[in-house]
């Protein structure tokens, strides 16, 4: 395997977010995107949901075993707020992260970065 060192930072304005009784169906999410994007889960995901105003969503994090992916998302404010981080050192599209995002989040509005971190942060054009 070569690696590659790419890093996907995405920002979403959501109009379907997780409740506390959703912890599964977000673990089965991360679960499908390892899959859809060709990676091998290593441990988890790991699925909590916080309950502190002001800092109330769901939280998930998985190892792959090209490095990680963490999910963050805010239910309190309108529209949800999702912040996803997928870090890998093998290539995979971002399209078919953006693809599953909107089909179970509901995109309202998305903005991301693509980083290549080989050996500079240089930003990678879709």
């Amino acid at each position: 395997m070569t690696q590659e060192h790419k890093h996907l930072i995405v920002r979403a304005d959501i109009g379907w977010c997780p409740k506390e009784e959703d912890l599964n169906k977000i673990s089965d999410w991360i679960r499908g995107l390892i899959k859809k994007i060709d990676m091998k889960l290593l441990a988890g995901p790991y699925t909590t949901y916080v309950n502190e105003q002001g800092n109330k969503g769901m939280t998930a994090v998985a190892i792959i075993e090209t490095s990680h992916i963490a999910l963050h998302i805010w239910d309190e404010v309108n529209p949800g707020l999702m912040q996803l981080d997928v870090y890998s050192c093998a290539d995979f599209n971002p399209q078919e992260i953006f693809d599953k995002v909107n089909n179970l989040f509901k995109t309202i509005k998305i903005e991301y970065k693509f980083l290549d971190r080989e050996k500079e942060l240089v930003e990678v054009s879709l």
